[in-house]
C-alpha cells in the first residue's frame, strides 16, 4: 500500500530519481513519459471546465512497477503541460495492492471516475480464480480532489461463472440509462465483456455481455465502446489470441469490432476484429470525447509481459503515452491520425529529396502519392520497407528484443512519420494502419533512396 504519507517520507528518493531521469540520452521530447518510475495505462481522458486532463496508472518510486497509482498531467492545447499531483493512491482496503485502470464520465459539472481496486490476499492464490478482489470503485471529483471512495461491485456481484478477474470499467449513456462496459475472464479462460446498466451513476445492475462464439483469447481488458458517425465500435484488448504472420504478432493484442447492437434489447452483432496498431509498443488505448466533437485516442506506448526491454531503466523511468490521435471512419474501419495540435510543433520545413540523408532522431515526416515499392532508413539500423503488399518494420540491433513486425497492405499511398528520439509513430494510408515501437539507435539516419519526404523539424513539449 501506498498512500500520501508514505510518498511523501520518500521524496528524497523520488527527487533523486527525477534527477536521474533528466540525464537520459534517450528521454522523450513530445511524448508524455513520468517524472520519475513506471507508466503504463492511460486512465480516466477527459477535457474538463476548458482542460484537458490525462491519468494514468503510475508507480513513483520504482521504475519496474509496483505500488500502482494514478499519475495526472493536464494541458490546454497539448503543447504545454502541467504536471499535477498523484491523484489516487492505493490507499483504502479496496484498493491496497493497486489503484487500476478506470475511466471518467462528466455530469452535472461534476467528473465520476470509475476505477478497479485490486487487492491481494496473503496466502498460496493463483490470483486468477482465487486469492484477488477486482473491486469496482467510485469517486466524484473537479479532476484534483474527491472525497469517498465508493465500492459499486466486489466480486460477488459479478456472475459466478467469471473468474478474479473482471476490470477496468467505462461508461457510456444512451436513452437516460448509463452502461458500465468492463472486461472480464470466465472460468473457462474464455474473454468477454460484461455491461451493466444504472440510472443515477450509483446503482447498477448486470444487463448483458459481449463474447465472440469462437475462441478469441482468455481475458478481455479495457474496453471502450463509443459512435462516431452513427456506428459503434468496441475497442478492447484480448489476451491469449494466437499469433499468425501478418495479424496478432504481439503477446497481447489492442483492436476493435465494429458491432451492431441494441442495448434495450440486449442483442449485438460483431464484425471482424481488427487491430489498432501493429508495431511493438502498444496496448491500452482508451478514448473521449472534447468539445470540439473529436473522439481522441491515447494509448501506453509499452506491452505487457512481453520480452524486449527498455534501458531507460538505468535512468529510473520506463515507458510513455503515444501522441494524443483523432479517431475517424472510413469505409467502415477507424482511422487514427495525430491531433492537428501536434502541427503547432512544427518549426524548420525540409524538402528531402531521395537519396538524402536526415541526421537527427526527432522530426515529422511525410511522403505522398506512393506508387511502388520503398524502403526508407528509419535510424542507421532501423528501416521500413514495402514490397509485393508487405510492409516491414525492422527493428535491427538496437531495440532491445524488438525484431521484426509484417502488415499485408494492399496498397500504400502515403506515410506519416513521427520520430521522436526513443519512440516512432509510423500512420500509413491517412491512418488506415499504424505502427508504433519504442526505439533506442545510437546512430540516427533518415533515409530514402525512393521516396521524398516533407520534413519537419519538432519542437519540444514543455512540462511545468
Amino acid at each position: 500500500m501506498l498512500d500520501k504519507k508514505i510518498f511523501e517520507d520518500n521524496f528524497t528518493k523520488f527527487s533523486e530519481m527525477k534527477n536521474k531521469v533528466k540525464k537520459d540520452p534517450n528521454l522523450l521530447k513530445f511524448h508524455i513519459y513520468p517524472e520519475a518510475g513506471w507508466l503504463n495505462d492511460p486512465n480516466g481522458l477527459c477535457e474538463y471546465k476548458g482542460r484537458y486532463h490525462i491519468y494514468y496508472q503510475y508507480s513513483p518510486l520504482d521504475e519496474n512497477k509496483s505500488d500502482i497509482c494514478w499519475g495526472h498531467v493536464s494541458t490546454e492545447d497539448f503543447l504545454n503541460y502541467k504536471r499535477e499531483d498523484i491523484f489516487i493512491y492505493p490507499d483504502f482496503k479496496l484498493d491496497k495492492d493497486g489503484a487500476y485502470s478506470g475511466s471518467a464520465f462528466i455530469k452535472d459539472d461534476k467528473i465520476n471516475f470509475f476505477y478497479t481496486g485490486n487487492v491481494k490476499h496473503d496466502g498460496d492464490y493463483d490470483f486468477i480464480k482465487e486469492g484477488r478482489e477486482h473491486n469496482t470503485v467510485r469517486i466524484v471529483s473537479d479532476a484534483y480532489n474527491y472525497s469517498d471512495k465508493i465500492l459499486i461491485f466486489d466480486n460477488d456481484d459479478y456472475p459466478r461463472e467469471m473468474t478474479k478477474h473482471v476490470r477496468d470499467p467505462k461508461i457510456y449513456e444512451k436513452d437516460g440509462y448509463y452502461y458500465m462496459f468492463i472486461g472480464a475472464r470466465s472460468i473457462e479462460d474464455k474473454g468477454l465483456v460484461l455491461v451493466y446498466r444504472s440510472k443515477d451513476l450509483e446503482n447498477f445492475t448486470y444487463h448483458m455481455r459481449i463474447e465472440t462464439d469462437y475462441d478469441f483469447g482468455f481475458m478481455w481488458e479495457c474496453p471502450d465502446f463509443f459512435t462516431i458517425d452513427s456506428k459503434d465500435f468496441l475497442i478492447l484488448c484480448p489476451q491469449g489470441v494466437e499469433n499468425e504472420t501478418y495479424r496478432y504478432q504481439n503477446i497481447y493484442q489492442s483492436g476493435y469490432f465494429p458491432i451492431e447492437i441494441d442495448l434495450n434489447e440486449k442483442t449485438y452483432k460483431l464484425g471482424e476484429f481488427t487491430e489498432l496498431d501493429y508495431g511493438f509498443d502498444f496496448y491500452a488505448p482508451q478514448t473521449f470525447e472534447d468539445s470540439k466533437s473529436r473522439r481522441i485516442l491515447i494509448a501506453w506506448m509499452g506491452m505487457p509481459d512481453a520480452i524486449y526491454t527498455n534501458p531507460t531503466v538505468n535512468y529510473k523511468w520506463q515507458h510513455c503515452l503515444t501522441i494524443p490521435r483523432k479517431l475517424s471512419v472510413k469505409n467502415g474501419k477507424l482511422c487514427q491520425n495525430p491531433i492537428s495540435e501536434m502541427e503547432n510543433l512544427r518549426k524548420d520545413h525540409i524538402t528531402l529529396k531521395r537519396g538524402e540523408n536526415y541526421e537527427d532522431f526527432v522530426f515529422e515526416a511525410l511522403a505522398k502519392n506512393i506508387k511502388d515499392s520503398f524502403e526508407i532508413n528509419l535510424r542507421s539500423d532501423v528501416s521500413l520497407s514495402y514490397n509485393d503488399g508487405i510492409l516491414i518494420l525492422d527493428m535491427g540491433d538496437s531495440s532491445f528484443g524488438r525484431d521484426i513486425r509484417q502488415v499485408k497492405i494492399d496498397k500504400i499511398n502515403d506515410i506519416r512519420i513521427y520520430s521522436d528520439k526513443s519512440a516512432l509513430e509510423i500512420f500509413v494510408n491517412e491512418g488506415e494502419y499504424v505502427l508504433t515501437s519504442r526505439v533506442y539507435s545510437e546512430n540516427a539516419g533518415f533515409y530514402s533512396e525512393d521516396l521524398d519526404f516533407d520534413l519537419y523539424t519538432l519542437n519540444s513539449i514543455d512540462f511545468i
